[in-house]
């Protein structure tokens, strides 16, 4: 019988989790998502995740591509696996895509969102997903920097070692904002793509330079200089989490 190729959407909380992606000896999220799927359909099929997250870092929207024989509608399909998952873990939709999809290789740009707690008081609700810094952050110098940081750029300053081996180290950030509310700073970014702890190291730079320990006039030379030294520190992964995946239209269009 031929496959059908399916887009699960998700979203999950990755506090339990060493990201999406299968790991020997710690659980991920790809690896509960292939269990319920093994259990609702018989067979443990092959996923492929719209990217890697990291160890602790959460998800509102993640793309999934499922190939399967199974010839279960998308919303009983949707509600058997919410049944199989475990309770940080929800399928929020399942749509028909075609043959050639592929939830890495067809999405054309991500957003994620960074939450600081910027206050005296810690959060115990927010522990696991907010940054708790008690010093005053400095929200103008922190967009003047992060100004610097839009277009395409090489990001290799901002990128950690152990990521995977890619030829180019450009991208395009096509939005970097930073919001107050109340004790909640958010920082989102969107882009064509991100390198391996990209926006955690984004999100410790214009932490330093609030603190003056950077100026904002001093990021084009970072940049420059294609140097992991040069930039901020990593910023905890608890704080982040994948808001948007977008894809073109033709990729999920159907006839």
């Amino acid at each position: 019988m031929e496959k059908r190729n399916l887009l699960l959407w998700l979203r999950y909380l990755g506090t339990r989790y060493h990201g999406f992606q299968v790991q020997q000896n710690a659980p991920s999220v790809a690896e509960a998502l292939q269990d319920a799927i093994e259990q609702v359909l018989g067979t443990r099929e092959d996923i492929k995740g719209c990217s890697r997250t990291d160890a602790g870092v959460h998800a509102l929207c993640y793309a999934v591509s499922l190939r399967t024989a199974s010839a279960i509608p998308p919303v009983g399909l949707q509600r058997a696996l919410n049944a199989a998952l475990p309770q940080d873990i929800a399928v929020t939709g399942v749509q028909l895509v075609p043959g050639d999809f592929h939830a890495r290789y067809s999405c054309i740009g991500k957003t994620y969102r960074y939450t600081l707690l910027n206050g005296e008081t810690r959060d115990p609700f927010l522990a696991d997903r907010s940054y708790h810094i008690r010093r005053p952050l400095d929200l103008t110098r922190m967009q003047a920097a992060a100004d610097k940081l839009l277009g395409r750029h090489d990001f290799a300053s901002f990128a950690a070692s152990g990521g995977k081996v890619m030829e180019s180290t450009e991208r395009t950030i096509t939005r970097l904002s930073i919001e107050r509310s109340g004790p909640l700073v958010e920082i989102t970014v969107s882009a064509d793509g991100f390198l391996y702890k990209m926006v955690r190291t984004i999100v410790g730079t214009l932490i330093e330079v609030s603190d003056g320990r950077l100026e904002p006039e001093a990021l084009p030379a970072i940049l420059a200089a294609r140097d992991r030294k040069r930039a901020g520190f990593c910023a905890p992964a608890a704080g982040l989490c994948l808001i948007e995946v977008r894809y073109p239209p033709e990729a999920l269009a159907i006839g």
